[in-house]
């Protein structure tokens, strides 16, 4: 468990659904809980939070014991946009309360709308419909005038960090206002899906280290991550993938190992930028149900 700056407290290691098709979710879900997880990423824009929320329902597990994230996408930014954004998202999911909500993106050719919506989380996590507000994607450049013209200090910064790219700036800024790190693609399945010219899977230095734990590439890249106390959400629809990513908290990395990986980063990323993402070429209609 993680302790978010609010006191809230949150699984760690929690499932993805990223590109999940939603014939395949629900079923993802349940297996995950069945295996132990107790936490799940969407997102309004993944177009399956129904299917979630059918997971979590049919796993028979209590709805206090699931903690349920899930993200407005931009083109529900602004204020009333916003807080109906959630409301769409809470129906779907068919909860009252979510436990973490983040805005997805910075929008930087309209940041007094990405303030607004902000402003509708606080709103929000005032009332007790969510338990914990937090951004995604939000860079040092975005950083200094959100923390200006908000209230509440984000809970979660969820960007991507893998070991071909750390983000060890932005980690420190997190660091240093009590927001965490939440690691998306934590095993660096973007930078294969992009076409990348190596992938985290078949790096021989990971594959080393996996080795001498007897674990697997994946396993190593997650535990890395955890040792630093980030959050992780890896993705997966195979039951086989979903146990073989919770199976991280029976061995350590030592020192020389996290140091190795640390030498991986290239300092490119696999995601767009943040500073690309427009209403224009992004924007997309989140529907009602």
């Amino acid at each position: 468990m993680i302790t978010l700056n609010n006191g809230v407290e949150m699984p760690a290691l929690g499932l993805g659904v990223f590109q999940s098709p939603p014939a395949e979710t629900t079923d993802a879900v349940e297996e995950a809980i069945r295996v132990g997880y107790r936490h799940i990423d969407t997102a309004a824009s993944y177009g399956n939070e129904k299917e979630v929320g059918e997971g979590i329902r049919r796993s028979g597990i209590a709805r206090d014991q699931v903690f349920i994230e899930t993200k407005i996408w931009i083109s529900d930014y602004g204020y009333d946009e916003t807080l109906h954004g959630f409301e769409k998202s809470a129906a779907k999911l068919g909860v009252e309360q979510i436990d973490l909500l983040l805005l997805h993106q910075p929008l930087p050719s309209d940041f007094d709308r990405t303030i607004k919506a902000y402003h509708a989380l606080e709103t929000l996590l005032a009332d007790g419909r969510v338990r914990a507000i937090g951004i995604s994607n939000f860079m040092p450049d975005h950083m200094d005038r959100f923390l200006a013209e908000t209230t509440v200090v984000p809970g979660v910064n969820q960007i991507e960090v893998h070991p071909y790219f750390q983000q060890p700036e932005l980690q420190r800024l997190n660091a240093r206002h009590g927001i965490l790190t939440q690691a998306w693609s934590p095993i660096g399945g973007i930078t294969f899906y992009r076409g990348g010219d190596r992938s985290t899977l078949e790096d021989p230095a990971i594959l080393e280290i996996a080795a001498l734990h007897g674990k697997s590439a994946a396993q190593v890249m997650l535990r890395w991550h955890l040792q630093e106390g980030r959050s992780v959400i890896p993705k997966s629809v195979k039951a086989t993938r979903i146990a073989e990513n919770f199976d991280v908290f029976d061995f350590e990395l030592s020192a020389d190992q996290v140091a190795a990986i640390h030498a991986l980063d290239t300092g490119k990323r696999g995601g767009p930028e943040p500073e690309s993402i427009t209403l224009a070429n992004y924007g997309m209609p989140i529907p009602e149900a």
